[in-house]
């Protein structure tokens, strides 16, 4: 989470905006890119019913506007400040892609803060395994999205233009709820993306992430999972930092990518329970 040019920035923390529903003890759920906080309710709907879900809107995401370029380091202390605002002095992290980064990164900075991880779709050293991206692509795509858009889950639209587009990098699965998801969550999310954050991801991708050689000093439970068929964070690399957890449980789901979330709810939540019924210390004060 380095600088990787000689640019200033600001070094203030931006205040940012934050659903927070529920009662107990809090789970932190960080979105990835693009993402924004309502990406995280497939998680947030389900565990608010016990326990406090803070989603915040990252710097530059949804509500969260900027038009100041920044690094993402810049995210760290923003995420410090909103715990700090919220008086949160232990939680559990949830992060999803770019988000679990970001909570590997909270953890290592600070691990007494956090009981745990719940790391989905993520690395420490993340790598892909993406084709070359074609104009029939991005054609296919915008046209899928905006069917999408304007007939959430419309089977004609998924098989004719879904499964062609680069969708069918995102899903494996290409349910009718899956689509349902990418109309009221994935879609404006990646409107509501600024291109600062867009600048900021790219100049970190650049510069290389690999936190491997930190992750043993990390002494709480976590809990590592993948999609088979992620070719945006591949499930190697998910299994890469799993296995350099002390205390770990890892969970692949076949037939799955990037938004297995969407794809796999019900069952990605019941190992999420399992999980956390096997350890109870990372929900307790």
């Amino acid at each position: 989470m380095q600088k990787t040019c000689s640019q200033s920035y600001p070094s203030a923390a931006m205040h940012l905006s934050v659903e927070v529903t529920g009662e107990g003890f809090p789970i932190l759920c960080l979105h990835g890119h693009p993402g924004h906080s309502s990406s995280m309710s497939v998680f947030t709907q389900h565990l608010s019913q016990h326990f406090q879900t803070l989603a915040p809107d990252l710097r530059g995401y949804g509500n969260s506007r900027t038009r100041s370029d920044f690094p993402m380091s810049a995210h760290i202390r923003d995420l410090e400040a909103l715990l700090e605002r919220w008086e949160i002095h232990r939680c559990l992290l949830l992060g999803w892609s770019l988000g679990g980064i970001l909570a590997l990164e909270l953890a290592l900075r600070n691990p007494q803060r956090f009981s745990g991880l719940i790391l989905v779709a993520t690395a420490a050293r993340p790598r892909g395994s993406h084709p070359p991206i074609s104009w029939q692509n991005l054609l296919y795509t915008g046209i899928a999205g905006t069917l999408n858009w304007l007939k959430p889950g419309w089977q004609w639209n998924i098989d004719t233009f879904g499964k062609r587009s680069l969708f069918r990098y995102l899903l494996q699965q290409h349910s009718l709820a899956a689509y349902q998801h990418i109309a009221s969550e994935g879609t404006p999310a990646y409107l509501q993306t600024s291109r600062a954050a867009h600048k900021a991801l790219k100049q970190a991708l650049k510069a290389g992430y690999n936190r491997l050689q930190d992750l043993p000093s990390l002494q709480s439970p976590c809990l590592v999972l993948a999609g088979a068929e992620d070719r945006h964070i591949t499930s190697e690399s998910s299994w890469e930092t799993a296995q350099s957890l002390q205390y770990c449980q890892w969970q692949h789901y076949p037939n799955t990518a990037h938004l297995f979330p969407w794809e796999i709810p019900t069952q990605m939540l019941k190992d999420i329970d399992r999980w956390l019924e096997a350890h109870p210390e990372v929900v307790e004060n």
